[in-house]
């Protein structure tokens, strides 16, 4: 399936923000692929990464997309939720109790574009396969 990046970024005024509810969507994914991707998106020039939240287990990453990504999100592997702005809210403090920030709001983007997501999880994947294939 063929995407078109989505280039608007979550409705939310610049760093600092008072507390208020963002408007973008989530999407998940285990640690590992999405620390890579972070990595990925890091180095490349021009390829901005938006805030990214972890859970205290260390299990999964968070990475927020422009809202309207959940209705089109089909990447094997990973979860996109739409919030609405409902509970999301890009302050210092994380905004769901057990997560917290990898790249805080004030640090990132206003999110991360969802087609360039979906190619820098997809490079992820075969990078950890490659190396799990040398063991």
């Amino acid at each position: 399936m063929e995407t078109r990046p989505n280039n608007d970024p979550c409705p939310v005024p610049s760093w600092p923000r008072p507390a208020g509810d963002a408007a973008c969507d989530l999407v998940t994914v285990p640690a590992r692929q999405g620390l890579e991707a972070v990595d990925i998106l890091r180095r490349e020039a021009g390829e901005g990464v938006g805030p990214v939240l972890h859970d205290d287990g260390c299990d999964t990453l968070g990475f927020l997309v422009p809202p309207g990504t959940a209705g089109s999100w089909d990447m094997p592997g990973s979860t996109c939720t739409r919030t609405s702005g409902r509970g999301l809210r890009l302050a210092p403090e994380p905004p769901v109790q057990g997560s917290d920030w990898l790249l805080p709001p004030g640090d990132a983007d206003l999110a991360t574009d969802p087609a360039v997501l979906r190619r820098a999880l997809g490079e992820a994947a075969r990078l950890i396969e490659a190396a799990d294939s040398c063991r």
